[in-house]
């Protein structure tokens, strides 16, 4: 009897046993299950790349129409378009600081003024008016170009953001006029944020601030 009764416990032992190691390894099953439910949730969006957000960002430009070029013309730049026989001065006013200025033929050529004739009125306050401007706008349209895309980082919403340069297209343009764009008084490039939103597997531009 005594046998049979240390029979009977060592089985109920071994029964015990048997049903703790079943909890544990459904438990840890569970646990590796919820682990793997977290990692699926938790899987980040691809990044997305300067090349390719440069790449959407002058797409967006190169679908819109080509502009062109408004150049500001300050003391430096009327002077110079005189050297690039762009204009000539026609008029010089008792003043000795007022003039008038007509466009050559070459000039005709690359530029144009707003009001469609060929005379350049320039009409400073006084001899030192630095301030004193004049526009003239390019016959070549361009489209916009991104540069140095930059600072790619998450915009907290699952988007992303990044910043470039905008640049103005002086590509077309004689090298003369292109120095004079660039003188004083011209912005060729402005800093901008470009949005961008994720879906249908792949990262697509959203807005251009």
């Amino acid at each position: 009897m005594a046998r049979r009764s240390e029979t009977i416990r060592f089985a109920r032992v071994q029964g015990g046993n048997v049903k703790i190691a079943m909890i544990m390894k459904r438990t840890a099953a569970l646990v590796f299950l919820g682990a793997g439910l977290m990692v699926a949730g938790c899987k980040s969006n691809p990044p997305l790349t300067p090349s390719e957000a440069l790449t959407q960002i002058q797409a967006k430009y190169d679908s819109t129409s080509p502009q062109p070029v408004t150049i500001t013309l300050g003391n430096a730049g009327m002077a110079q378009g005189v050297l690039d026989k762009y204009w000539v001065e026609t008029k010089r006013y008792p003043n000795g600081y007022w003039g008038d200025f007509t466009l050559t033929p070459d000039g005709k050529k690359v530029v144009k003024l707003a009001d469609g004739g060929d005379l350049i009125q320039w009409r400073p306050d006084s001899p030192a008016d630095k301030q004193f401007t004049v526009n003239i706008t390019t016959l070549v349209s361009n489209h916009l170009k991104a540069l140095d895309v930059n600072n790619i980082q998450s915009d907290g919403t699952g988007g992303m953001t990044a910043q470039y340069t905008e640049a103005v297209n002086l590509d077309g343009l004689p090298g003369p006029l292109q120095d004079i764009a660039h003188e004083p008084g011209n912005q060729l490039t402005t800093q901008r944020t470009a949005d961008f939103t994720y879906g249908n597997g792949k990262w697509a531009l959203q807005s251009i601030e």
